[in-house]
C-alpha cells in the first residue's frame, strides 16, 4: 500500500513537536485526528513509530529513520514547490517561541525580514520546546540556557510578569477575582504561581494565553501577563509591581551548526537586536498606568 504524503506531514509535525497537542496548532486537526492518522501509518508501515508516554510521543528506532526518510521526502516537495513557483528563494528560516512572543516578532516582522533578504521566515508558535537538533526551527526564542551541546545561545535580556486588570472595574474585577489557564498552557510558570497563590478566587479560565486576554480586558477577572504583553495594551492596567519569582531570561538559541549561515545569522542578529532595544518594555520598565 503506498504511503499518503499527507500523512507524512503530520507524521512530521507530531515527531518534530514531540506530540498530538503540539501538533494541533500547526495542523490545525485535533488531536484525536492526529492519532488516527498515526495509527494509520503504523499499520502501513507494520511497526510502531512511537512510544506513547504522558510527557509526549517519543520516536521508536523505526520511528527515527522513518523521520529521516520523510524529511528527504519534504525536501523534495518543498523544491517541487520552488520550482513550480519559479521566483521564491529556496532557503527558509523557521523560528519557534511562545505565543506572546511569536505575536511580538509578528508586529515587528519589518525589522527581521524584507523581501529583499533572498529568504523566507516561518514562525513556529507553541507553548512545548521545539527540537531545534532535529532542525524543527533554526531560531528558538527561549526563557533558558540551552544546556545541549549541539546548541548555542547568547541572552538577548529578561522578561517580567505581573498581575493585570481591565480598566473597567465590573464583573469578576470589581469582585476581585481572576481568570486563570486550562489546557497546555496551565503548565507555565505564571500559571502554576496563579493557582498556587489565588486558586481559590478563579472564576473564569481559558484554554490559552490569548483568550485570558480577552476575559481579563472585558472585565472577567484579574491575571497574570509578561509585562510586554500586559503594558503595551491599552485596555489593561498594572495593578502591582512584576513578580520576582517569575522573572526568567530570554535567550535566542540556535544549532551550532547552523549558527554562522548567513540567513540564520542575519535572523537572529535582527531578533536579538529587536529584543534589545525594547527590553524596557520585555523587563516591566514601563510606568504602572
Amino acid at each position: 500500500m503506498d504511503i499518503d504524503w499527507d500523512d507524512l506531514r503530520l507524521f512530521l509535525d507530531v515527531a518534530r513537536l514531540g506530540g498530538l497537542s503540539a501538533a494541533t496548532g500547526t495542523t490545525r486537526l485535533s488531536a484525536a485526528t492526529l492519532g488516527r492518522r498515526v495509527t494509520v501509518l503504523e499499520k502501513q508501515i507494520g511497526e510502531p513509530l512511537f512510544v506513547r508516554q504522558q510527557t509526549g510521543y517519543r520516536l521508536t528506532t523505526v520511528g527515527e529513520e522513518l523521520l529521516r526518510r520523510a524529511e528527504a521526502v519534504e525536501a523534495a516537495m518543498q523544491s517541487l514547490t520552488r520550482w513550480r513557483e519559479g521566483n521564491l528563494p529556496d532557503r527558509i528560516v523557521r523560528v519557534s517561541a511562545g505565543p506572546w512572543t511569536s505575536a511580538f516578532v509578528s508586529a515587528h516582522i519589518g525589522e527581521i525580514w524584507t523581501v529583499d533578504d533572498g529568504i523566507r521566515v516561518e514562525l513556529v508558535t507553541t507553548t512545548d520546546r521545539v527540537d531545534i537538533g532535529r532542525r524543527a526551527a533554526d531560531i528558538g526564542i527561549r526563557s533558558e540556557r540551552p544546556t545541549e551541546q549541539w546548541l548555542a545561545g547568547r541572552q538577548s535580556g529578561k522578561v517580567a510578569y505581573a498581575i493585570y486588570s481591565g480598566r473597567r472595574l465590573i464583573n469578576g474585577i470589581a469582585a476581585g477575582l481572576f481568570v486563570g489557564v486550562t489546557g497546555e498552557a496551565a503548565n507555565l510558570a505564571s500559571a502554576r504561581w496563579l493557582q498556587a497563590h489565588h486558586g481559590d478566587r478563579i472564576a473564569v479560565r481559558g484554554n490559552n494565553t490569548h483568550s485570558v486576554r480577552e476575559l481579563v480586558a472585558a472585565g472577567a477577572g484579574l491575571s497574570i501577563f509578561p509585562c510586554f504583553v500586559g503594558d503595551s495594551d491599552p485596555r489593561l492596567v498594572r495593578v502591582a509591581q512584576p513578580i520576582p519569582e517569575l522573572e526568567t531570561d530570554q535567550w535566542i538559541v540556535t544549532h551550532h551548526e547552523e549558527r554562522h549561515s548567513p540567513p540564520v545569522r542575519k535572523v537572529a542578529d535582527r531578533i536579538a537586536a529587536l529584543m534589545r532595544a525594547h527590553q524596557p518594555l520585555f523587563h516591566g520598565e514601563t510606568p504602572i498606568r
